[in-house]
């Protein structure tokens, strides 16, 4: 009887072991298969720069100039005249900007704000992008309001053009998503006399 009962308790114990959930070997697996999927996604990338080989768009602002200039009641009236130059060096991109916002900054506070109208970049493409700025009435703060007459005494101010766009690459047929293009471009020299015309050209710090 208790050689029978010794024989029962091994033969449950063997089925026991048969039939319990091997977990170290089912984890192990789907870490293969995880590092496998990356090390894929990895050589795509490699590939896709090898063969596509993308630079970095360039932005530059080519021409700033003043137009009715006006500090009254801590409040700011003029038109800033932009001219950006837009570079897309790629061979095998092109761009879509969806949309576009340029600004100027001043001692830490916006002055004035436009957007531009959608375009479309073919591969190794330069675009001008011409762009009139308008602050109405802008609300200064003292500080700001100090400093611009001080540099309008002294004949020119230096500003921060920053240029925002939402922006998608086209690669053959593929297509990506939006990406944010943050461009700043400074110190750009304004001058406050309109018939003062040099103006030297400011290449801007690009982030996507």
């Amino acid at each position: 009887m208790e050689s029978t009962k010794r024989d029962r308790d091994r033969e449950r114990d063997r089925r026991l072991t048969l039939h319990r959930p091997r977990r170290p070997r089912i984890l192990h697996c789907v870490a293969i298969t995880a590092v496998s999927l990356l090390a894929l996604a990895g050589l795509l990338v490699l590939v896709f720069w090898l063969v596509v080989r993308p630079s970095l768009l360039r932005c530059s602002v080519d021409k700033a100039h003043l137009r009715g200039f006006n500090v009254t009641d801590n409040a700011l009236t003029a038109t800033f005249n932009l001219t950006l130059e837009v570079h897309n060096p790629n061979r095998k991109v092109v761009v879509y900007y969806d949309r576009v916002e340029v600004a100027v900054w001043y001692d830490g506070q916006m002055l004035a704000l436009n957007e531009v109208a959608p375009f479309y970049q073919p591969r190794r493409d330069v675009r001008m992008l011409k762009v009139d700025l308008v602050a109405r009435s802008r609300p200064l703060l003292s500080s700001v309001e100090t400093s611009l007459k001080q540099d309008r005494s002294a004949g020119e101010a230096a500003v921060e053009v920053r240029l925002r766009a939402m922006v998608r690459f086209k690669v053959g047929l593929l297509k990506t998503d939006h990406y944010t293009l943050r461009a700043y471009c400074s110190p750009v020299l304004v001058r406050f006399s309109p018939s003062v015309t040099q103006f030297q050209k400011v290449y801007c710090d690009v982030y996507i």
